[in-house]
């Protein structure tokens, strides 16, 4: 597997429940290696974390740092079974990326694989969501084959979570999730990408979990695109 240059899903301070710089990230990400390191804030219903005017002023913040390209986005809640989702559609537009993501505080629990999948399906299909965060956490249930065409059918990444991997992550199931998640991906040809979650900068691009996930099924390097820039910047729509 060729080196993962790219970290597509971390936080700072501004999230709330996150204990680092813009600037301490990317430092640490430089340390790691990572050439293209994404902050994605938790979007406003998320508590704690910052609000609308955050994401209407991200352009004035420099897109490189310590020799790192930084990518700056949303990890956008997903409210409800229809999709919607915690930021209006022309703020998301804007953003370098954006990433939605099921949680308990604002998708709620208790839901059906139904309720989820119609919710995954429709926020798929909103053209600003480049991908989905953590779909490996079995309080959500999912029909991963239902996720994966869907996701090959709108071009949106599935993410590979490092922070859901650790062995003390509160989410569930994770592993066995995305070694099922994988297996599809391989069978019908849809890329993934890899994110750290990082919550302080010691973990920014930290991607030891997901490595030797990738290593363990033997997953195809081609379909792990934040190991190339040309199809990350295919993928995300951006310039690198």
């Amino acid at each position: 597997m060729r080196k993962i240059i790219a970290d597509t899903h971390a936080h700072t301070i501004v999230s709330g429940h996150a204990y680092s710089t813009i600037r301490e990230m990317a430092s640490a990400a430089r340390r790691r290696g990572i050439q293209v390191q994404a902050l994605t804030e938790h979007a406003p219903k998320m508590p704690g974390t910052c609000g609308l005017y955050y994401f209407q002023n991200l352009d004035v913040i420099p897109r490189e740092m310590d020799g790192v390209r930084m990518l700056f986005g949303a990890e956008l809640n997903i409210m409800d079974p229809e999709g919607n989702v915690d930021l209006p559609e022309r703020v998301c537009e804007e953003l370098d990326l954006a990433i939605a993501s099921m949680h308990i505080p604002c998708f709620g629990e208790g839901r059906s694989e139904d309720e989820v999948m119609r919710a995954y399906e429709a926020v798929m299909k909103k053209p600003y969501v480049k991908i989905i965060g953590h779909p490996d956490d079995s309080r959500f249930p999912t029909d991963y084959e239902r996720l994966v065409k869907m996701a090959k059918e709108t071009g949106t990444l599935l993410e590979l979570n490092n922070s859901s991997l650790r062995p003390a992550s509160f989410r569930v199931g994770t592993r066995e999730n995305l070694l099922t998640m994988l297996d599809l991906c391989r069978q019908y040809d849809v890329a993934v990408t890899t994110g750290s979650d990082a919550h302080v900068d010691v973990d920014a691009g930290n991607f030891c979990y997901v490595s030797e996930l990738l290593e363990y099924c033997n997953f195809p390097e081609d379909l792990v695109v934040t190991t190339d820039p040309e199809q990350l910047k295919r993928y995300l729509q951006i310039d690198l």
